[in-house]
Formats: structure tokens, sequence, C-alpha cells
């Protein structure tokens, strides 16, 4: 009996330690270290800062559409460019970019003048570039796509928009009135954009997302494409280094690879997570929140998760004429003359348009699209389309900070706020954070500095802090 007990005990342990959430042990999870200043300037929203060398802080305002500047005590402000006449209007009428370039210096991307502002040392616009190509401006604002920056050799690494022209067509429907969409890539380039040569090449591919869209036909004979919303995309994420190595955190098992300087790939060991399996009723339960919580911020006019994008096909007037389908927005192609889309004849407010094969093509999108205007329909995956287990993170969640750590907002809450993981050259989790309530990461520091936007109400204001 004792020898079968034994034996028992033996096998058990054994299966213990080839967990691999239970072979590696897991950091304890840790609150982040004190706040050293607080600013007392109220902002709209802050999407990403840059930290000078000298301390002074640059804040892109995504919702005020301005970029300042703070000194070093967070405590004065200094503004650099808005929408007023005192900067020239420099900050255009869509969500702009912050990158930084060389030296102290940092671009400003105005995604609808398909410009960049050079920022100098001292806060002022020296002069004007112009923007990679037309169709990828978007995609260099940061958020979901990701934090564009400068390798050591001057490239601007970037994700690319899909290439829906190396996609299979589909048809939303029968008949010769439903017009045939590209069937959405799963895959995205990250790409590296010479400014001085103006050439561009390809890094790498990684996984993104699945996009399910929907075609159906209005009763004033106009056809709507409508894109699923997912509340647990599968996709894989990226970040630059400050070495200019490029991070692609993988989404299937939860590893880091790095992409070096010379073109070969480095692959780490799995990251110990404790992953949550979802039963079907919690996917089902999951789907339902989810779809509560999107049209709670959609009715407040927040630009929430999911929503979808529309895209509306109406007979053309005035002969409108020429071209493909066409999406406006981020992931969308950018106007041809590189302002601002014409407003929709007769259109809701906000909406859009633009001449495709003798049809109008009106857009709208999340919170009443890009410009405003009506909401479409809020369509939902069905439950059975969820994964088995929660994913470790959801893309656009990974940062580099300056000291050359990936920290990834990971799905895992307590007491509903998120848990970072923190991830060493290495690929190895050495850490494991949670911020304070309301607060959001939005850059960091040299030395540990990390960078906040809490929010307050109706407005926001930056905070720094210490990781320890």
């Amino acid at each position: 009996m004792k020898q079968a007990t034994l034996g028992l005990t033996s096998i058990a342990l054994t299966v213990l330690v080839s967990s691999p959430c239970i072979a590696q042990s897991l950091p304890p999870i840790r609150q982040l270290g004190p706040v050293t200043a607080v600013a007392k300037e109220p902002l709209g929203a802050v999407s990403s800062v840059r930290h000078l060398p000298d301390g002074r802080v640059l804040v892109n305002d995504i919702v005020g559409r301005r970029v300042v500047m703070f000194d070093p005590t967070l405590s004065t402000v200094t503004v650099i460019a808005d929408t007023t006449s005192a900067t020239a209007s420099a900050y255009g009428v869509r969500p702009g970019g912050l990158i930084a370039y060389r030296g102290d210096s940092t671009l400003f991307v105005d995604p609808a003048s398909l410009s960049m502002l050079l920022i100098d040392p001292n806060g002022k616009i020296a002069r004007v570039m112009s923007a990679p190509r037309a169709n990828d401006v978007g995609f260099l604002v940061g958020g979901p796509f990701g934090n564009p920056g400068f390798d050591p050799k001057g490239r601007l690494v970037y994700r690319a928009p899909p290439n829906f022209a190396a996609f299979r067509p589909t048809s939303g429907g029968t008949g010769n009135r439903l017009p045939q969409f590209p069937t959405p890539p799963d895959s995205a380039a990250l790409v590296r954009f010479d400014l001085a040569t103006r050439k561009v090449d390809t890094a790498t591919f990684f996984k993104t997302p699945k996009i399910n869209l929907t075609v159906t036909q209005s009763p004033d004979g106009g056809i709507r494409v409508n894109n699923t919303t997912n509340p647990l995309p599968q996709g894989d994420d990226w970040a630059l280094m400050p070495d200019g190595t490029i991070a692609l955190v993988r989404t299937k098992d939860y590893h880091v690879d790095w992409l070096n300087s010379d073109g070969t790939i480095t692959a780490s060991p799995k990251i110990p997570f404790q992953w949550e399996r979802l039963s079907d009723e919690a996917k089902v339960a999951l789907v339902d929140s989810a779809k509560i919580a999107i049209e709670k911020a959609r009715a407040s006019g927040q630009f929430g998760q999911g929503g979808g994008q529309q895209i509306q096909l109406r007979p053309a007037v005035d002969g409108a004429a020429g071209g493909a389908p066409r999406r406006d927005g981020p992931g969308g192609d950018a106007p041809r003359t590189g302002s601002a889309p014409a407003p929709a004849p007769n259109g809701q407010p906000g909406t859009t348009t633009a001449p495709s094969g003798g049809n109008v093509v009106t857009t709208t999108g999340p919170g009443g699209g890009f410009f405003g205007g009506p909401l479409p329909p809020l369509t939902m995956v069905s439950p059975s389309e969820l994964p088995d287990y929660k994913p470790a993170f959801a893309p656009g969640s990974t940062r580099a900070d300056a000291d050359g750590n990936l920290w990834v907002r990971t799905s895992q809450n307590v007491e509903t706020r998120p848990v970072y993981n923190v991830i060493n050259r290495k690929g190895e989790l050495i850490d494991r954070v949670q911020l304070p309530a309301n607060r959001v990461l939005v850059g960091f520091g040299p030395d540990g500095v990390v960078y906040l936007a809490v929010r307050d109400g109706a407005t926001a204001h930056l905070e720094r802090a210490r990781a320890k």
C-alpha cells in the first residue's frame, strides 16, 4: 500500500511539473511605484507621450486635438500644435500621432494633410515633411496598430495596412446588385520606410484578428457592409525595442520572437500565464456583457471597441464615376486629394462619400464614424466562435519601455484592474504590475519612469510615476 501511494504521488508531481503554467513560478502581482508628479492642465485624452532627455514631456491630446509640452515638473504647459490660428492650425481634423525622431526632435503625423511636422528640441515646428505612402498614414498614429518608431538605420518601422488586392474577393449575396468585396486578410506586414530614399521594405508578417464582413441591402437600394464585433480578438502584437529589435508577441502560445537587425529571428520560451478556460455558458455571458458595454459606449458618444464600420453604396448623383469601393479612416483609403472627403449628399451629418463605379460610397464608423454621423448596427460574433481559452492579451496591448523591457497588458483582471506582464530582453517574465484605478499607461522615460493618463470624468490629466 505504501509503494502504491508513493507511485501515485510521483505521477501527480510529474503532471504538475509538466504544466507550463506551474513549472515556471509566476511573480507576485504588485502595485505600480509612487507617483512623483501630477499635471493640473486638463486634457481631452492622452494617446502617447514623448519623454525628452531634459525631462520635458510632449503629449498628444487626440480629443483636444493639440500637442502640448510640459516642463520637467509637469507644472507649466506650452501649446505646440492645435486647431487655432496661434499655431497656424497645425493639428488637423483627424487624430494624429507622435513619433520620436533624431536626438531631441519629434515628428507629429497629421493624417488629414498626409504630412509630418518636425518639432525641434525647443518645441517649435521647424518644417513639414511628406508622410510615407498615402494609404499608410492612418497606421502611423499608434494605438491598436502598434507604436511606430525609428530603427538605428533611420528607417521608420510601422504596421502597413492590409493589401486587399492580394486576396480573393467574396460576394455578399446573390444577384448583380451586391458588389464583391475582398476577403479581409488574417496577417499584416511590418515595414521599414527610408525617409531619404522613399523606399520601403517588408521586415516580417504577423497574425491579425479575423474580420467578418456582412453585406446587406437596404430598402432604398443601398448596400451596407458591416464588420462583426468579436470581444476576444486573437492576433499577434509587436513593439520596436530601443536597440531596433522588433519584438513579436505571439498569441497562440504566448511567447516572444525577436527579429534582430541582421534579419535573424530568436524565439523565447513560452511565458507562464494563468489561462482561463471558457465554457459554453461563459462564452454566451461574455458576448452578452460585451454587447451591453459597447452599446452603452456608443450611446454616450465614446469611440468604443468594435461597433464596426459601415460602408453604404447608393446610386450615383451628378455623374459620379470610377474607382473601387473605398474606406476612410484608420485602415481605409486616404482621400485622393489629401483632404477630407466631401459631405454625403442628403446624408446624415458626418457621413462622407467617394465615387465608386457608378455608385456613391457612404461611410460611417464607430461612435458615429470617423467623421461623425449615424452608427451602423452592432453585430456580435456567435459565442461558438470564441476560443476555448481566453487569449493572454488583445492586439495593441504591448509597449516597449526605455530600459528594454516589454509591458503587455494581459486579459487577467484583479479587482477590475488589468495586470501588466513585464518581459525582459530574453523573453522572461520578470514582473507583474497593476496600475492604480482609472489609469492608462501612455509612455515611458528612462530609469523606470512611467507616464499615466488619469480619467477625471469628462477630462483627463497626466501623471509621472516610478515603475518600482
